[in-house]
């Protein structure tokens, strides 16, 4: 049985070959990026069975995205070809996204996954899992795909357990319903994810007690809490757990990790602090590499962090180069000391 099913877009992104204005940059790597079929890979490389739903242009950038993702383990087989769409591109800065230097130029209007809908989807696959994973920005890209993410969080017979990141994208968004739908979306699920700048500007909601007062449907919650860590709610409980030092090189891709080692960790059946633990053990990957997806920490090697104490897990620093070691908690006391 497949464990996790993660529906939405992935694009063809161009990274830089150095930094500076898209204007004045000469030359771009081809790379892949998109919110869901990032959770996807990362999670077939720490061994789970993941199956990604989506639609491509029929075109060489569709061929792309499907082998590459295919290439990290991922089940591509309920990808659907659009012969009059094309596939998502979109080029960026190599600068910090939380720079003004930063920019991103998207090129997705018309793309055939904007074109999802439950008209044209397998959904009797999207059932079969233990978990299916979504996103706002699926639901931001046309009344279909928000029709459609309406359909499957809507309680039904059957339904798995449904995870929703609430990714708010003011830009993609065609008016101001946005933020009143992702609401509505996450009150539908059973595990949302969401930042605590994101609901301060989707919702004039601040800090994680209040978010949770707002969002009381769904069994977990997880407030992502930038330098402050993350708070996990579940059971009438919460739990807090500190984020890592990390020697950053590139902020992309990094919450799309973090959801994917909370997800792990949940299939585990791991206690919360250890859910939070490989979700940021799992965006600290991300964040010490270039790319928007690379594949996690060693299973042994996370857990073995993951139990560390509290005074040991505020030592550890991670840098680029931390995953690649036999045992990377050796390496991070190395970059500490």
């Amino acid at each position: 049985m497949t464990e996790v099913v993660c529906l939405g877009e992935s694009m063809v992104t161009f990274v830089p070959s150095r930094p500076g204005r898209l204007a004045d940059v000469p030359s771009f790597a081809r790379t892949i990026g998109g919110a869901e079929s990032n959770v996807a890979c990362a999670l077939a490389a720490a061994g789970h069975a993941v199956k990604w739903v989506s639609r491509v242009g029929a075109d060489g950038f569709g061929d792309h995205l499907v082998e590459a993702i295919a290439a990290y383990g991922v089940d591509t087989s309920a990808v659907r070809r659009d012969p009059a769409r094309p596939t998502g591109i979109y080029f960026r800065t190599a600068n910090d996204r939380a720079t003004t230097a930063h920019e991103v130029a998207y090129y997705r209007a018309g793309s055939a996954a904007s074109a999802m809908s439950a008209a044209n989807l397998p959904l009797g696959t999207l059932d079969d899992c233990r978990v299916l994973h979504l996103s706002g920005i699926t639901a931001a890209l046309s009344p279909d795909c928000l029709a459609l993410l309406e359909t499957l969080t809507a309680p039904r017979p059957g339904r798995p357990l449904v995870s929703f990141d609430v990714n708010h994208r003011p830009r993609l968004w065609r008016d101001a319903a946005g933020p009143r739908a992702l609401l509505d979306l996450a009150r539908g699920a059973d595990l949302v994810f969401v930042g605590e700048d994101e609901a301060a500007e989707a919702w004039d909601v601040h800090g994680a007690d209040a978010i949770r007062a707002a969002l009381p449907e769904p069994e977990t919650l997880v407030v992502k809490r930038g330098p402050a860590g993350a708070t996990l709610f579940t059971g009438g409980t919460s739990v807090t757990v500190p984020a890592l030092r990390v020697d950053v090189v590139a902020p992309v891709g990094a919450g799309d990790a973090f959801a994917a080692g909370v997800l792990s960790a949940t299939l585990r059946g791991l206690e919360p602090a250890e859910r939070l633990r490989h979700g940021h053990l799992a965006a600290a990957a991300v964040l010490t590499v270039e790319a928007d997806v690379c594949a996690p920490p060693r299973r042994a090697a996370a857990d073995r962090m993951a139990a560390l104490d509290a005074a040991a897990w505020a030592a550890l620093r991670l840098a680029p180069g931390w995953t690649d070691t036999a045992d990377p908690q050796d390496t991070a006391k190395a970059v500490a000391g």
